[in-house]
């Protein structure tokens, strides 16, 4: 619930048209969108500058978030740093099946680590646009969102004294576990959650990558993935137990693993190195309906997590970040409520979505590991049909890639 409004002690509110709480892609893609339209805006954020710069996430971005982005002038240093991809590559039964998603859809995949598009996000909201941010802060609190003035107070960083920040729309984007998601009222919130049973061991290493894509391996000891951030720098999972403590997996432990699940006739050797990032992420997703409340929106993980599967979160964020952020220039400066009032409904469409999508797949990366011969089978079939039929192939490219959003972006 959203807490109560402060004392008349804690200070005069200062005002804003909106306070997006997060600086993620989603928050720094909304606040960008304002900035360039004229709207003032406030970004709060928890961490420091350097941290969220640094923070490792996903690195696959769909083609028509790319071009949302552009249209927005949002990606010149994407595109000229960016890595394309054009096909993956299944593992299985010691075979490589090379599925080349281009060919079918003319749509590619660009490579660019999350915290690197953050950093662009950041200066271009910060240091160009001239936005307000402040770094640091503490003990977040949302009042009056049922209003039509409602305020975010927090606990400043330098002094430990309370501000209090009046709006007129709040945007939540501070991920899975931030204030936003949980101000909703419990009344109206209803969160939908799925758990896959599987863990997934995210790894990163300071090695080149060892495929010109991205490797999903299938075996019956447990799913490998292989995907390029850098030249330098590359982005394995493995499944695991759920809970799994990732001190259980040495560098020698992991390396053997990746070699054996990944091995595949006329495969190239995996290149080792360095392991710079090791967790265990338990597999689960969930979604918050509706995504907005009073003036407050939700966008990103606040309003729905998709496991990192089928590589779908920030390209949600993103497609989130666009709507509310053309929703509410064109409130603010013309009036016009129409994207605010369809927000909720329009992203869950594509929530939904990328959610059975990720569904799919899983069962399909898990299902040889799974114990469970019917489930082994199916696995099997799924694979089969990409590559003995054309129309499967085309709607399965055509899923991997967001095609279908790119009209909204």
């Amino acid at each position: 619930m959203a807490a109560p409004s402060p004392h008349a002690d804690s200070g005069t509110p200062h005002g804003f048209s909106v306070v997006v709480v997060g600086a993620g892609p989603a928050g720094l893609t909304v606040g960008n969108i304002l900035r360039a339209a004229g709207v003032d805006c406030l970004v709060l954020e928890t961490e420091t500058r350097a941290y969220v710069e640094r923070r490792p996430r996903a690195g696959v971005i769909e083609e028509w978030a790319v071009r949302g982005l552009e249209r927005r002038g949002l990606a010149r240093t994407l595109l000229e740093r960016a890595q394309t991809h054009t096909a993956c590559e299944f593992r299985f039964a010691g075979e490589c099946y090379r599925f080349a998603y281009t060919e079918l859809t003319g749509r590619h995949h660009f490579i660019y680590p999350q915290q690197f598009l953050v950093t662009d996000l950041l200066r271009e909201y910060a240091d160009v646009r001239g936005g307000e941010i402040r770094f640091g802060v503490r003990d977040v609190r949302l009042h009056g969102l049922g209003s039509g003035r409602p305020s975010v107070s927090y606990l400043c960083p330098e002094s430990g004294e309370r501000r209090v920040v009046a709006a007129d729309f709040v945007a939540g984007c501070d991920g899975a576990r931030g204030v936003t998601r949980a101000s909703l009222p419990a009344e109206r919130a209803r969160l939908a959650r799925h758990d896959y049973g599987v863990g997934w061991l995210a790894l990163l290493a300071e090695a080149p990558p060892s495929s010109d894509c991205v490797v999903f391996g299938m075996h019956p000891r447990g799913f490998a993935g292989h995907m390029a951030r850098s030249p330098e720098v590359t982005r394995y999972y493995l499944q695991c137990r759920p809970g799994e403590d990732s001190a259980d997996w040495p560098h020698e432990r992991v390396w053997a693993e990746l070699r054996e699940r990944l091995g595949a006739a006329g495969a190239p050797p995996l290149e080792e190195g360095r392991l710079i990032e090791k967790r265990v992420l338990d597999m689960h997703s969930y979604v918050i309906e509706p995504m907005a409340f009073g003036r407050l929106f939700l966008a990103g993980d606040a309003a729905h997590l998709t496991a990192p599967i089928a590589a779908k979160g920030l390209n949600l964020a993103l497609y989130d970040a666009f709507l509310l952020g053309d929703g509410l220039v064109a409130s603010l400066t013309r009036g016009d409520d129409s994207g605010l009032s369809g927000y909720s409904d329009t992203c869950l469409t594509r929530v939904w979505d990328y959610q059975e999508f990720s569904q799919w797949l899983a069962e399909m990366y898990h299902g040889t590991a799974s114990g469970d011969p019917y489930r082994a089978g199916a696995a099997r079939a799924r694979l089969r049909r990409l590559f003995d039929s054309p129309v499967a192939a085309t709607e399965f490219a055509e899923r991997y890639l967001g095609v279908r959003a790119h009209d909204c972006a």
